[in-house]
Parts: structure tokens; sequence; C-alpha cells
């Protein structure tokens, strides 16, 4: 596979652990008032850096949900916060949409390359 192959199956990764935090979010901010619930959350930037740092193949690395065990919970045991949850989907917004943005270049810049072989 060649890098700028490569590079676009990255970005495609980094969009899909997007919607899954996203979606980690949501089921957060949907659970915020069920008592026990245990706020979750998505690890996939700290994988996908360890397994370039120890030279692993990044494509093999997979968005990982697990309970946030640092959170605080209240009197009901639930650790869901509003406001974490709300910035957590505006940082995850703003991610997204700049993956998109790179993703969008990256393919305009092939497109150009294609359209001034003809």
């Amino acid at each position: 596979m060649d890098v700028n192959t490569q590079n676009q199956a990255l970005l495609l990764r980094l969009l899909d652990a997007s919607a899954k935090r996203r979606d980690v979010l949501l089921g957060n901010l949907a659970n915020s008032v069920t008592p026990g619930y245990q706020r979750k959350t998505v690890r996939f930037e700290e994988l996908l850096r360890d397994a370039v740092s120890s030279g692993r193949d990044p494509l093999s690395v997979e968005p990982l949900v697990e309970v946030d065990k640092l959170a605080p919970a209240g009197d009901d045991g639930n650790s869901v916060s509003l406001e974490l949850e709300l910035g957590g989907l505006r940082e995850n917004r703003l991610l997204y949409e700049t993956y998109t943005a790179i993703l969008g270049t990256r393919l305009e810049i092939q497109r150009a390359a294609i359209d001034s072989g003809r």
C-alpha cells in the first residue's frame, strides 16, 4: 500500500473513531438521569500514537469504548457530567470537521492531478 493510500485510509479511520465517539457521548447524554449509569469514553488517538511509535500498523487500531472510572458519581451512582459531554461533543465536532477538510483537500488534489493529465 503506498503512502497516499495509507494516509487516506488513516483519515477514514479517524473519521470512524470520531463517529464512534459522537455515539458514545450522545449515549452518555441520553443516560444522564439513569441511576447507576457509568460514563463511557472512547480511546483511539492515544492507541494510534502508541501503534505508530512502536512500529505497528496504525490501520490495525480500533476505537476502544471504556467506562470512565475517574468520573465522580453523584448520589444516584450516575457519573455523567452534562458539561463534560457537551464539551466533548464540541471538541469531537471540530476534529471531525478537520478530518473531513483534510480528506476533501486530498481528494481535490488527486482530482486536479487526474484532470491535468488529460
